[in-house]
């Protein structure tokens, strides 16, 4: 899942860096085969329709918790 996860990033155009962290050095390796992975134009669109621009919106904590961990807004 990782890998197509990738190479869609991949596939969004040259000025396009998919960024990859990894602990160990088996995940970066696992990581690295997205490269490995060619999406057609139907499985990009499968994709996206599947997950349009905008569904995984939103803050990542609730807004009590981005309080505690937003460092500027604690030093107003």
């Amino acid at each position: 899942m990782a890998q197509v996860a990738i190479a869609w990033a991949l596939s969004r155009g040259e000025d396009i860096v998919a960024l990859v962290g990894a602990r160990r050095r088996d995940r970066l390796h696992e990581a690295l085969g997205a490269l490995d992975v060619q999406l057609s134009g139907e499985h990009v669109a499968r994709i996206e329709d599947a997950l349009p621009a905008g569904a995984a919106e939103g803050a990542r904590y609730a807004q009590p918790q981005m309080a505690q961990l937003d460092s500027e807004r604690q030093a107003a």
